[in-house]
């Protein structure tokens, strides 16, 4: 999710304060069953940052690579998302309930220019980074 700002744009992305191993991350997350994309993409950026003013635009691109805890396959389908947020860090504590993964865990929010994001995501998750780096962003919303 990026905003833009005077400087530039700039990337939301979270750590996660409990568990610093985990590295620096953007939303992200499964589908429910029954669950369009649309909706959980929204939904887990709302669980995972607190952030409720979001534009969803294209989803930008797809990824097929194995999970890299479980090795089973995953697809991730990257979406650019706009926000209007001006907090440029703050504290999030998931909630959701009980007994759900996220559950509990507290992730410290902030924004990073974009073209520094790349070589600091993990999980391939920089991967598609140059896509947002454009200045004509796909613009579909849902």
């Amino acid at each position: 999710m990026t905003r833009n700002v005077p400087g530039g744009r700039e990337l939301l992305v979270f750590d996660h304060r409990d568990h610093p191993e985990a590295g620096i991350q953007v939303p992200a997350g499964g589908v429910d069953p029954r669950e369009l994309l649309t909706d959980a993409v929204l939904r887990e950026i709302t669980e995972e940052t607190g952030v409720a003013a979001v534009t969803l635009g294209a989803a930008l691109a797809v990824q097929q690579r194995p999970h890299p805890h479980t090795a089973q396959p995953r697809v991730t389908v990257f979406f650019h998302a706009q926000t209007t947020e001006t907090r440029d860090t703050w504290m999030h504590t998931v909630a959701g309930q009980e007994g759900d993964q996220d559950h509990g865990l507290v992730f410290r929010c902030y924004f990073i220019p974009v073209q520094q994001a790349a070589g600091l995501l993990a999980d391939n998750q920089g991967e598609f980074i140059p896509l947002v780096q454009q200045p004509n962003i796909p613009t579909t919303t849902y």
